[in-house]
């Protein structure tokens, strides 16, 4: 088997969460975060649409950590995204922060927003 080690060039890696935090490049974050190429920050939650949808243009991919459990988004919010040029993937938050440091590691055009767990 060959290992070869993993670079993040754009974005830094979700390396670890907790009850309401999450720790990406190895700061922790309290509370809602959102991640990408631009950095990371605090995120509003479901009602910061400005800070998602500044995202247009430079991401293909959000995702979206819902917490602890799964859940769908705003219809009205996922429709504002998708007409942003963004696919939006909804899933827990441990399975979007798993799921985002793969497809950084290949390189992707992508964002993270997360609800803590």
């Amino acid at each position: 088997m060959r290992l070869n080690e993993v670079t993040y060039t754009d974005a830094e890696p979700v390396e670890g969460y907790g009850p309401g935090f999450f720790r990406i490049g190895a700061t922790r974050h309290d509370g809602p975060v959102l991640t990408g190429p631009a950095g990371t920050s605090a995120w509003g939650g479901f009602e910061d649409r400005t800070a998602l949808l500044a995202l247009a243009g430079e991401v293909d991919v959000l995702f979206i950590g819902t917490g602890a459990d799964i859940t769908h988004i705003p219809a009205d919010l996922r429709t504002a995204l998708e007409e942003a040029g963004m696919g939006v993937e909804t899933m827990n938050s441990p399975a979007a922060a798993r799921t985002y440091n793969v497809l950084l590691s290949e390189g992707r055009r992508i964002a993270l927003a997360m609800l803590p767990v």
